[in-house]
Formats: C-alpha cells, sequence, structure tokens
C-alpha cells in the first residue's frame, strides 16, 4: 500500500520552547492513524503543522511525495489536506448548510470585494457550492438539519457538521482533532460508526486524535503516542497499550478512559 503521509523529523519551536522534538511516522493511503498522548503532548501542534497552520523549524511533511512545508495553510488545502477542531468553529447564527459552504472557501473566485459587490461569476460559483453542501450533507444523512440554525441543532451533531464542511474541500487527508469530545458514550458509539463509514466511502486517509481508547481501539490500523513532544511508541492498538512506557506516562494516568 502506497504512503499517503509522511512525516520526518519535524521540530517545532515557540520561542525557546520545543514543543515537536524530531517527530517522524507514515501513514498508509486509506489508513486511519490514532494520535495519542497527555495533555500538552504536542498533538494538536502536530495537526496545525500538518494543515499549514504552524510551519516547523525543521523536517518534512509530505502529502504523496509533495513537500507542504512552507505553503500557506489555503494552498495545503488545495492539496488535499482538511481538519477539523476539537471545538467545532461554527457559525451558530448562520444555517448547516452556510456553515458547510465555508469548507469551499479556498475554491471561491474572486476574493472578499467580488462577493461584495455581488458580482456574476461570485453568485455563480456561490450556487454551485451550495448545491454540492446540500448534496454532501444528503450524503452524510443530515440533510434534515441543513436549513436549521446551527444554535438549533444538537450539539451532538457539531462533530459530523464539521467533518462535512472538511469533506467539501475534497480532501484526501483528514485530520480529525479529538471529534468524540464531551460526547456520552452511547453518542461516541454511533460516532464511531459513522466515521467509519465517511473513510469507507470517499475512500479518505486519516489522522485522529482521541483520548477515548474505545474510539482508537475501533477505528485505528495504527497508533503514534506522544509525550512531552517527543514520540513515545507506535503500533497497532494493542501493542501501543502493551508498551511499559505507554502505560506508564499515559493509559496509568487514568486520562485515557
Amino acid at each position: 500500500m502506497a504512503t499517503a503521509l509522511s512525516i520526518s523529523d519535524v521540530v517545532l519551536r515557540f520561542g525557546g520552547i520545543t514543543v515537536l522534538d524530531g517527530i517522524g511516522f507514515e501513514v498508509e493511503t486509506s489508513q486511519i492513524l490514532g494520535l495519542i498522548g497527555p495533555n500538552g503532548a504536542g498533538k494538536t501542534s502536530l495537526l496545525n503543522c500538518i494543515s499549514g497552520h504552524y510551519r516547523p523549524a525543521e523536517g518534512s511533511i509530505r502529502l504523496d511525495g509533495a513537500e507542504l512545508i512552507g505553503m500557506r495553510p489555503a494552498a495545503h488545502a488545495k492539496a488535499g489536506i482538511a481538519r477539523t477542531f476539537q471545538h467545532p468553529a461554527l457559525r451558530l447564527d448562520a444555517t448547516i448548510i452556510e456553515n458547510v459552504m465555508a469548507g469551499a472557501h479556498h475554491r471561491l473566485p474572486g476574493g472578499a470585494l467580488s462577493w461584495s459587490l455581488a458580482l456574476p461569476f461570485a453568485r455563480r460559483a456561490e450556487r454551485r457550492i451550495a448545491e454540492e453542501a446540500r448534496t454532501m450533507l444528503g450524503r452524510l444523512d443530515l440533510e434534515q438539519v441543513a436549513d436549521r440554525k446551527a444554535s438549533a441543532v444538537p450539539h451532538g451533531l457539531y462533530p459530523r457538521v464539521e467533518i462535512c464542511r472538511a469533506l467539501l474541500s475534497s480532501p484526501r487527508v483528514l485530520l480529525l482533532d479529538e471529534p468524540s469530545a464531551g460526547m456520552p458514550h452511547g453518542e461516541v458509539e454511533e460516532l464511531i460508526g459513522w466515521i467509519r463509514d465517511v473513510r469507507d466511502e470517499f475512500d479518505l486517509t486519516m489522522v485522529l486524535i482521541g483520548h477515548h481508547m474505545g474510539m482508537i481501539n475501533a477505528l485505528a490500523d495504527r497508533v503514534v503516542v506522544l509525550e512531552q513532544g517527543r514520540k513515545l511508541a507506535e503500533g497497532t492498538p494493542h501493542e501501543v497499550q502493551q508498551d511499559p512506557r505507554v502505560i506508564a506516562a499515559y493509559l496509568g494516568t487514568g486520562v485515557a478512559g
């Protein structure tokens, strides 16, 4: 199987603080890689590097062999990287379909001036993206909330809406930052099945940050464990959970449940 995403010797510093120290691993095409570790281990910082929001001081991040470091975040999106956030950034005063349409922002022509002047080509692009967003919501069984304000939709649907928004950019790699955060157990089980279906239907490669080990066990083909900005372990979910270093640094603390 081909390598979709390759991370090599990534170093990230903020001032004199090293946040990521020589991180490296590969994710194969259509694979789900789980990324776990204690709070502050560097998991979200690594996703920010992959999505282009942070620029590492050293190392390489390649998508299908093409180097991403040095590109703007919008260029990462065009290359095929999409991400969600631990705390979904939905506009509560906008409808669900309007929130999903934001996933195609890098495809909108002409910039802000064209939109403010309501130029014809900008309106045509907006209509086309609205159609795509409604189709995507239908494919993901969210059409019933398409025209509702986000503020009127159950919070348990927010991670699904965020994923739907990310899919509108037609990604090859989807980065998920704790999509089950704050969910009750029953909703987590539903989300696990839903994410698996999305991966299969869209043939996606995924990197999944999670503290919920039930989700990691159910979804991840391989797991990378971070601690204090370094890679502590890598292997199958079973292998990393049996690793004494992982037990001592993470699983034994009771925060992984």
